[in-house]
């Protein structure tokens, strides 16, 4: 795993200097601590009175060694030197590609998947990445043509964020290496902070600075050095049914590229069960073994969960030595995994690691912070560093379960979402009687979790429509509590942009007639790749820990995508094909367990060891008067918290991840 960096440059431009590029690379050495390596392309001299030359590009690479440790420095480039790469990522299936490159006259110096990229560039251009198994971010010059070629994996495992201006397009792995670039401003995106205070993250392609860019999974783009055009557009989409008119594009109006997925000829008959299963077992199986193709010693996040137990389970069945597993847990019981995980290990003999998180653990915000870029309030990556941490202590590459809840309807939400699909039929009398707020003034424990205060959310949102109703059950600041937050000015700034929009637009894609099926397709479209997924690589990158997600193999997600839906959730339970299918890796109170997500007690900190940090960081005046937020939702936030009178536990994390962002990445620059 790597961090690359650069920029591209028509000749009307200022070019990317070296020390600049250098500057870059080195806010990304947390991501590859092994090596680095730069390469600037040949200018013209510069002219004394305008400070501009010829087109041009830089590449600049930050390296952590997992394949051909001693062969594999970047940039790297083909045999004449006309093609250059800079790439992030691994190629899962470069043995494999690398044959057929050579059938094809390609002639190979190293034994690194980067290679069979530059020769995949060279032959099939764009169309390259239909044949990458893999995550993956790069960027390839091809100075032929005189074009940036940038591409990112179909699930977004890696990232890659851009700014074009005045001409030029600089790119990096992190937002922190381009703000290293002279003159880089730091803007705050309004439509941004409302995306982040429904999501709590700041979906593609936005970022939380006005005119810097996500690019989105699944697509690529290319800057034309000679006219400045950028092109961006998609190359692939799980297939989950669409609109007959879907414009996929998300910062092109080019007609988007068909999606290639698999042939429907392979696939069972809807009602071949065992089918499905076999062809389960045989596509998760797969990805594992590709993923466990490495040159350093690797290992697994083992939460004791169906999913990581799983894989897990397939690791061990490839290798004859014990493979070595990690887990956390807090010391408050019902956030604590550890009995289950410690079950995992026993039952599939596995040489297991666990560690216990508590309060002090928050001390990690500030590196977070850092890490992370831009505001991220999913509490959970308090502990994925944690677990990042510790698995770096003894290996450099870890497999996780990532991906299986949305793939096969394994959260409990799905089980709302199915509930009221089925009230949705109801008469619209007794839907009314259900929705009406009589049922809110029903006295619920504080306990956010509490079976009586679920039901009073899920009895609340039954008048609304379905896509609707699913935003407003997941945001952290729903459609009541957004302008309740928002200060006038800022409310006036939005000029109406409503901060649902990037889940609502997702529906608006999935056209699937199941009502969970469909959220299941938006989930992979938009809380896997911005939430999950973008946890999982900042808190193991800040560690220099490879993490590797065997569900997140398109072939696999193509096959759960056509899957029928009785085969995912039934009755009361989700996942019922992962279960089923691999039950002799699953010990049987696993396999029974209930669904616990990667929480962390932060309505129980927040009232005891944390308090006076909470309160000092949000009360502050500084805060209090950025203008973005009513300070007087935000005092009475912190006082029904710190009472007992609710728990707003998630709202308060937010806000205050928030502001320790605003302190570093914007105040802390302007006072410098």
């Amino acid at each position: 795993m790597c961090g690359i960096a650069g920029g591209c440059w028509i000749s009307q431009s200022e070019p990317l200097g070296e020390a600049v590029l250098r500057r870059m690379t080195a806010a990304l050495s947390h991501r590859g601590p092994d090596d680095d390596g730069h390469y600037l392309s040949a200018s013209a001299p510069l002219s004394a009175a305008k400070g501009i030359g010829s087109s041009g590009v830089a590449l600049g690479h930050r390296r952590l060694s997992i394949i051909d440790l001693s062969g594999g420095h970047q940039p790297l480039s083909n045999e004449d030197g006309s093609v250059w790469i800079a790439f992030n990522g691994e190629v899962y299936n470069y043995r494999e590609l690398k044959p057929q490159l050579e059938s094809l006259g390609h002639r190979f110096r190293t034994l690194s998947d980067t290679e069979c990229l530059v020769h995949a560039y060279e032959q099939w251009g764009h169309e390259c990445v239909q044949h990458l198994r893999g995550m993956f971010a790069f960027a390839i010059w091809d100075d032929r043509h005189r074009k940036l070629f940038l591409a990112r994996d179909r699930m977004g495992q890696k990232p890659l964020v851009y700014r074009l201006a005045a001409g030029r397009i600089t790119f990096a792995s992190e937002l922190k290496s381009l703000l290293q670039v002279p003159g880089a401003p730091r803007d705050v995106n309004p439509e941004a902070v409302a995306d982040f205070v429904t999501l709590q993250y700041v979906p593609h392609p936005k970022t939380m600075l006005r005119g810097y860019h996500k690019l989105p999974p699944a697509h690529w783009a290319e800057f034309d050095a000679t006219t400045g055009d950028l092109l961006v557009r998609r190359y692939w989409e799980a297939p989950y049914a669409r609109p007959a008119a879907d414009s996929r594009d998300t910062e092109s109006t080019t007609t988007p590229a068909e999606p290639r997925a698999e042939s429907l000829s392979r696939l069972p008959n809807d009602d071949d069960t065992m089918g499905w299963s076999r062809l389960l077992r045989e596509r998760l199986s797969d990805a594992v073994r590709l993923r466990m193709r490495s040159d350093v010693p690797f290992g697994a996040f083992l939460s004791g969960g169906v999913d990581s137990t799983i894989i897990t389970g397939l690791m061990q069945q490839l290798v004859s030595h014990k493979v070595q597993t990690f887990s956390i847990g807090f010391s408050v019981k019902q956030f604590d995994e550890r009995k289950y995980a410690r079950e995992a290990a026993a039952h599939l003999g596995t040489e297991h690691h666990e560690f216990v998180v508590d309060p002090s653990a928050v001390e990690i915000l500030p590196k977070l912070v850092r890490y992370f870029d831009e505001p991220f309030a999913d509490s959970s990556a308090i502990p994925t560093m944690s677990l990042s941490h510790l698995t770096r202590q003894h290996v450099t590459v870890a497999l996780t379960g990532d991906g299986g809840d949305e793939l096969f309807a394994g959260y409990d939400r799905y089980l709302a979402v199915d509930l009221a699909a089925k009230l949705d039929r109801w008469p619209s009398p007794i839907r009314a009687l259900w929705a009406s707020p009589v049922w809110q003034r029903v006295p619920a424990p504080v306990r956010q979790k509490s079976k009586l205060r679920q039901m009073k959310r899920f009895l609340s949102a039954l008048g609304q429509p379905p896509e609707r109703r699913y935003v407003n059950w997941i945001s952290i600041f729903d459609d009541v509590r957004r302008p309740e937050l928002f200060t006038d000015d800022f409310a006036a700034s939005l000029a109406g942009y409503d901060g649902a929009s990037f889940l609502l637009d997702a529906y608006a894609r999935c056209a699937e007639s199941d009502f969970v099926h469909r959220t299941t397709c938006v989930d992979l479209e938009t809380y896997l790749p911005c939430d999950i997924l973008t946890k999982v690589d900042r808190a193991s990158m800040a560690y220099g820990l490879e993490a590797r997600s065997p569900f997140m193999d398109h072939p696999v997600v193509e096959l759960a995508a056509r899957m029928p839906r009785r085969l995912k959730l039934r009755g009361r339970r989700g996942k019922q094909i992962l279960t089923e299918t691999f039950r002799d890796l699953l010990p049987e109170s696993i396999q029974t367990r209930p669904k616990m997500g990667f929480g962390v007690p932060l309505d129980h900190w927040f009232r005891g060891e944390l308090r006076e940090m909470l309160t000092d960081t949000l009360l502050d005046t500084r805060s209090l008067q950025r203008g973005y937020f009513n300070p007087a939702t935000v005092r009475r936030l912190v006082d029904e918290h710190t009472s007992a009178q609710w728990d707003h536990s998630a709202r308060l994390w937010l806000l205050l991840v928030f502001e320790l962002w605003h302190r570093h990445f914007i105040d802390d620059i302007v006072r410098s």
